[in-house]
């Protein structure tokens, strides 16, 4: 907890994800108390499989929407109180961050792209044949987190700006193998120009 452009901020080292056998409520509980302490604007990021054709590893993907595979929703059960029962799921990632983001980055000269995440369970990284279909619903990337925070954010009224780093890529006519490490080389190049987009957003917000 500290301060940040001038704002009082709450920051994550890592997250929970569901494939290591955390339940939902366990993987979106850090939301539950962030919206005890005020907080009012989520940022969140993550490493994804690109399946966009237009896409390089290394880019930074603004998430506009998103498609949930996964196989159980974190507001199941029980209603929170910070909600209703059935939420509204437009425009979950806010409008004007979003725009303000495009902003910076074109001020900055820091390629964006734009695309619809698609959270899965995991731990296996997409077949071909997965990432085909997952690009055939709609989506631009693939990865096994982000959508059950953001869902649980929306639901508690915090406004949510997510942003992707293309890590790998996958569905196209020549196969490509991925591993973790090489996930992690390309998230560690990408990282400094997303952080300074997040961070001049947080000053400006």
């Amino acid at each position: 907890m500290g301060k940040l452009g001038g704002k009082d901020i709450l920051a994550m080292q890592g997250r929970f994800h569901y494939y290591e056998g955390y339940s939902m409520k366990e993987v979106t509980f850090p939301i539950r108390v962030m919206y005890e302490l005020g907080i009012e604007t989520l940022f969140v990021s993550n490493a994804a499989g690109g399946m966009n054709p237009e896409f390089s590893i290394g880019d930074l993907m603004i998430i506009t929407d998103h498609i949930n595979l996964q196989p159980e929703h974190p507001l199941r059960g029980k209603n929170f109180p910070t909600g209703p029962r059935f939420p509204d799921m437009h425009e979950t990632y806010d409008n004007n961050l979003i725009s303000l983001a495009d902003y910076i980055a074109s001020e900055k000269n820091i390629k964006i792209q734009h695309g619809v995440y698609v959270g899965v369970q995991g731990p296996t990284f997409e077949t071909p044949a997965e990432y085909r279909m997952y690009r055939m619903l709609g989506g631009d990337a693939v990865g096994m987190s982000t959508v059950p925070e953001v869902i649980v954010a929306h639901h508690c009224g915090i406004k949510t700006f997510g942003i992707s780093i293309i890590t790998d890529l996958g569905g196209f006519d020549v196969p490509v193998a991925v591993s973790h490490e090489e996930v992690q080389v390309a998230a560690n190049a990408a990282q400094p120009l997303m952080t300074e987009i997040m961070r001049e957003m947080i000053r400006r917000s």
